[in-house]
């Protein structure tokens, strides 16, 4: 095989050895020869978990089966990550039944901690709209919820939780809840709010119902920046403005310092407001975004606006917006550039474009041929109203 044999094998050796292989079934045999090879050697977790890896990731379930029995056989301390690649490699086969039975045996494992893996089959079920095997899987693992709190994990109970509501099951939701609160999110006594679910419990306004349990649910729990930043996230990009408002708001009312918004919430923030029209709105939030301590617009964020700014039509604040990242040393991509000056050609500004033409090539971009039309078309339709002017004049 071309492989130069160390007098003495270890794990983090063999991983190396392994990882550098382009055929995963190369990497397998090396991986089963060590023992024959090397008597006094012995596997270890994270060995296993770099040859999952490769099994995994190049599809090989099979194979990956087959190192998960012999990991168990082995009984050697394993991290709760590789069930989550074994669980997701299953999921995107289609083999969710095969991700359930591995995490019914998980027990079986040297493995400490489950929290990450039950969170990923969670999510699993809940992707597969069968909110009724979600519900049961809950119930009955709900003791594995890490007692340090979930962090982005929130997000997870809360598809549970509206998908419970959606179908009516809300004495359901409010007891998931309860438990969630109880045991994985619970905050210190100084900062857990008394909680007022009974405006829940009549079930006549769903929507009213769900606001107020992600509501408890993020102030329930600890106020953490995962948290915070997870469940504004995922409400952002559901088109839920003002209810991710309400939570980025609540990050900033804990003790300054503690949960500060991060640059790629704001950029949520930005693509979302832009993706449904509202570019204008956005450029109040980069404002915002650049007077907070810690927290500097990227390249992503002036782009994200830029692009909004023209897809709205909104060439001229676009261009306003754009020659504040240049200062900043933030630097487009061509696509950018491209949408920016067929737009100023759209609305005659013949000028500014030419002028983000010159920077785009000086930056070494090629633009493409609909640049140069879009040029060519506007500098005519320009030079035709002269003619038309000129020949009304007399």
């Amino acid at each position: 095989m071309g492989i130069r044999r160390p007098r003495i094998l270890t794990p983090t050796h063999l991983s190396q050895i392994i990882s550098t292989q382009k055929n995963p079934l190369t990497a397998l045999q090396i991986f089963n020869q060590a023992h024959q090879k090397y008597p006094n050697y012995r596997h270890n977790g994270p060995v296993y978990a770099t040859m999952i890896n490769i099994l995994g990731n190049s599809g090989r379930i099979l194979e990956m089966k087959q190192v998960i029995h012999q990991m168990k056989n082995d009984s050697c301390e394993c991290k709760d990550s590789v069930f989550v690649v074994a669980i997701i490699t299953f999921a995107s086969a289609g083999m969710v039944n095969e991700a359930l039975n591995l995490f019914n045996t998980i027990l079986q494992f040297n493995c400490v901690n489950f929290t990450e893996s039950f969170n990923t089959i969670l999510g699993t079920v809940l992707k597969e709209s069968d909110f009724k095997a979600a519900y049961q899987l809950f119930s009955d693992n709900c003791w594995r919820i890490s007692q340090k709190g979930s962090g982005e994990d929130i997000v997870i109970y809360r598809i549970l939780l509206d998908a419970l509501c959606d179908d009516g099951k809300v004495e359901e939701a409010l007891e998931i809840l309860g438990k969630v609160l109880r045991k994985g999110l619970k905050a210190p006594k100084s900062i857990r709010r008394r909680l007022d679910l009974n405006k829940c419990r009549d079930g006549e306004d769903t929507e009213a119902t769900k606001r107020l349990i992600h509501e408890d649910l993020v102030r329930g729990g600890v106020p953490s920046m995962g948290s915070y930043s997870a469940m504004a996230i995922d409400l952002y990009n559901e088109g839920s403005i003002d209810e991710g408002d309400k939570v980025l708001d609540e990050m900033q009312d804990i003790k300054e310092g503690t949960c500060v918004p991060s640059v790629r919430l704001y950029n949520t923030i930005l693509k979302c407001l832009c993706d449904a029209g509202d570019s204008e709105l956005a450029v109040g939030y980069l404002k915002k975004m650049t007077k907070q301590v810690g927290c500097v617009a990227t390249k992503e964020s002036c782009s994200i606006l830029v692009n909004g700014l023209c897809k709205d039509g909104k060439y001229v604040e676009a261009s306003r917006v754009l020659e504040e990242m240049l200062i900043k040393s933030h630097r487009p991509g061509a696509e950018t550039y491209n949408g920016l000056i067929k737009g100023l050609c759209l609305i005659g500004r013949q000028y500014e474009a030419v002028m983000w033409l010159e920077e785009m090539v000086s930056q070494g971009m090629l633009p493409d041929i609909s640049i140069w039309k879009s040029l060519v078309a506007s500098v005519c339709c320009k030079m035709s109203d002269i003619e038309m002017f000129s020949m009304s004049s007399f």
